[in-house]
């Protein structure tokens, strides 16, 4: 009884001062047999199975969320990567396509869908090369439409003819929202190693090997690590690791409850636990402020990668100690835009772009809105995600690349993208040119870390 009143007391305390929350319920579907070489057929199944199996997601995730007192921000789905399905279809089809996707969401009340998608890490099918057409004018006219695309694996190496593409069309999409400051590129994540069963966005997709339906959850809790760590002062490093790790295991349980909750309402399968430290703009909900109060000045100055290391390594234990279906990407996100110490480290000239990719070696994603100056060139955004994605490549690892060329901006403005999505400081690039680096094109053969068979 009194372990049962100590933990329902640390549950209470985590939701109500230190930010836990449910950050996203994400329902996956699968579209493959919504494939028709008729395209009108194929466009109104998309619709009716969406809706079908989604249809009460928002009203139970709300119901648990009463319930049970734990806050579920985020309603999702993630489908099918698009490209998968598109057979013959035109560039104007794949554009009505996630339109429907749009109407889809916004008729569920759902906050965004996942999976306008392509995995082109090896070759682009006709499929694929509609869909990367249609990118740009698919993000710009919908608000909730989501897409990924994979350039790169392990097994594969890396397919520089794509990763020359996304180039051009994060250009274009930003060119496209300019108006919005680039926002087109909020909802596009380009993978090194996507996994199959992520539940936030925007690199979120129903892979290949799931079933027809399943929930998965994404919990976050930078608060409730930072104050944790605030009531160990004068813990050295191991025990600094060991409250993080317990703290999260906590975390763990109470996600894996409230989406097995869910799940079960909505006589679905429950798939797998994220539990990524993700960071919003509220106060003390910062993945940044936990480095800091493990002993960085500010973030960005030396040691930050070794304090990064230490806590994702921790996250990643925590969680696995708590549940048998850890799943997702798992460990701690760096988005400049959404981490209010991240900004900060920026604006105090201590985190710089160089360093922000240092620190993807060792977390769990890559370069996660970042603000760049808008004459970047489409042959300087390339070869960004090349040097993200050589990274996954060689450490067997998650990967991805998430900036926005903000039209008209340049280094040191401020834009605001609103909501969740924050506000960020611009960043400068290099200005030395990659262009005939990106023009060889062809693909990066795969490393020797490939060959475990």
């Amino acid at each position: 009884m009194n372990i049962a009143l100590t933990e329902m007391m640390e549950t209470i305390r985590m939701v109500q001062m230190e930010n836990l929350d449910i950050r996203t319920v994400t329902m996956g579907i699968s579209l493959s047999d919504c494939a028709d070489s008729d395209f009108e057929k194929m466009n109104k199944r998309v619709y009716e199975k969406i809706t079908g199996y989604a249809g009460r997601l928002k009203s139970v995730a709300e119901e648990v969320e009463k319930e049970y007192g734990i806050p579920i921000v985020n309603k999702r789905i993630s489908v099918t990567p698009i490209a998968e399905i598109l057979g013959n279809a035109t560039k104007e089809q794949a554009v009505e396509l996630a339109k429907t996707l749009d109407r889809a969401a916004k008729t569920l009340g759902i906050d965004f869908i996942g999976g306008y998608s392509a995995l082109v890490h090896k070759g682009i099918t006709k499929g694929d090369q509609t869909l990367l057409d249609a990118l740009p004018e698919a993000l710009s006219v919908t608000e909730r439409v989501c897409s990924s695309i994979s350039v790169a694996t392990t097994r594969t190496g890396i397919n520089m003819d794509a990763v020359g593409l996304m180039g051009k069309i994060i250009k274009e999409a930003a060119e496209r929202t300019k108006d919005q400051n680039g926002l087109a590129c909020a909802k596009l994540v380009v993978f090194s190693n996507p996994v199959e069963d992520n539940p936030f966005m925007a690199g979120a997709f129903h892979g290949t090997g799931e079933g027809e339906a399943v929930l998965n959850v994404g919990v976050s809790g930078p608060g409730v690590v930072l104050n944790a760590l605030r009531r160990h002062p004068d813990a050295d490093l191991g025990q600094v690791a060991d409250v993080i790790k317990k703290t999260v295991f906590k975390i763990t349980r109470a996600g894996e409850l409230i989406g097995r909750v869910v799940a079960d309402r909505l006589d679905v399968p429950f798939g797998i636990m994220d539990l990524s430290l993700a960071p919003t703009n509220a106060l003390n909900d910062s993945v940044a402020e936990i480095l800091e109060e493990i002993g960085l000045e500010r973030v960005g100055t030396h040691g930050t990668i070794a304090a990064l290391a230490l806590m994702n390594d921790a996250v990643k234990k925590g969680g696995a100690m708590a549940s048998s279906y850890v799943g997702g990407l798992s460990g701690a996100f760096i988005p400049v835009s959404e981490d209010e110490g991240m900004i900060r480290g920026i604006m105090d000239e201590a985190l710089t772009l160089s360093k922000l990719e240092a620190m993807t070696c060792v977390c769990s994603v890559g370069l996660d809105m970042i603000a760049l100056a808008g004459d970047a060139s489409p042959e300087t955004l390339a070869a960004i995600i090349a040097d993200e994605a050589a990274i996954g490549m060689i450490n067997k690892k998650t990967t991805a690349v998430r900036v926005i060329p903000v039209p008209g901006k340049k280094e040191g403005d401020m834009v605001e993208f609103g909501g969740l999505l924050g506000r960020a400081p611009v960043l400068g690039v290099n200005a030395f040119s990659s262009e005939k680096f990106i023009r060889r094109g062809g693909r990066i053969p795969a490393p020797l870390q490939s060959l475990i068979n």
